[in-house]
């Protein structure tokens, strides 16, 4: 019950982020969203969480919103002149958005780094990079994934949230399944897939991994549906870039008040 009523109202937040801006990349935030919920009820104060879909910028912003680290009169700043939250996250202004990112590819190999020197510091703390399924296209993500296997980095955990779609059609149809399990098992990677917009799960998941500490990195193939909630952006990549209209907006929250009536 807790869980579903925090994903209707985060989602409900975001959607009225996105109504006011008139901005798109919707559906991937949509998509993503559940897992953050889940890394933010879990981590601990000082373990990082790497959003390396930079594009789902928002869904970042809603849930720092919900833990007070980003106050209202700011979020409602999202997409303007002078904020600091902009389409992509840009660094220095948040605790937890440490980096700007936003060219895919880069969340990664940074937390790669920062999972060396916590290695090296011989402290406990985990990093946590959200991917998107279509980021395992990208070159770098391949060297920091070797990078990681070779230094055991058994303190970093990547989460790919598989929604199937990116910017120009289905993943599988652009350069192959370079999100599989047996692919990143393959290079060394301990890998388990989860359901990804079923919180307790996500949760027993990511703490389940976290406890192996078998100097294997850890990777979570979250199955995700792009657009989550929202009826009419459910899998259809025009939803990676339409703003809505205000017709449409209101159509969202119908739709997300009957999916999760709980």
């Amino acid at each position: 019950m807790h869980h579903i009523q925090t994903q209707k109202a985060l989602r409900k937040k975001l959607l009225s982020l996105y109504f006011e801006a008139n901005a798109g990349h919707i559906a991937c935030s949509l998509s993503c969203i559940d897992l953050l919920i889940a890394l933010f009820e879990i981590k601990t104060k000082n373990e990082r969480v790497i959003l390396s879909k930079g594009h789902a910028a928002a869904a970042m912003y809603t849930i720092l919103n919900s833990t007070g680290e980003i106050n209202d009169s700011t979020l409602s700043t999202f997409y303007k002149n002078g904020t600091k939250l902009s389409a992509h996250p840009s660094a220095n202004s948040f605790e937890n958005i440490p980096f700007a990112l936003g060219s895919l590819g880069h969340g990664f190999p940074i937390g790669c780094g920062i999972a060396y020197a916590n290695k090296l510091q011989k402290n406990n703390e985990n990093v946590f990079i959200l991917m998107s399924d279509g980021e395992t296209n990208e070159g770098t993500t391949w060297e920091a994934a070797h990078f990681a296997v070779a230094k055991k980095l058994d303190n970093l955990m990547v989460l790919i949230d598989k929604n199937n779609l990116q910017g120009f059609g289905n993943t599988k149809d652009v350069l192959g399944e370079t999100a599989a399990k047996a692919k990143w098992e393959s290079i060394g990677f301990e890998v388990i897939e989860v359901e990804g917009h079923n919180i307790a799960n996500l949760i027993f998941g990511i703490n389940e991994l976290k406890s192996k500490k078998n100097g294997m990195p850890k990777l979570i193939i979250a199955n995700t549906i792009k657009g989550k909630g929202v009826n009419y952006m459910e899998n259809k990549l025009e939803w990676h870039y339409l703003p809505m209209n205000e017709e449409m907006y209101k159509k969202a929250l119908i739709s997300l008040d009957e999916n999760y009536n709980a």
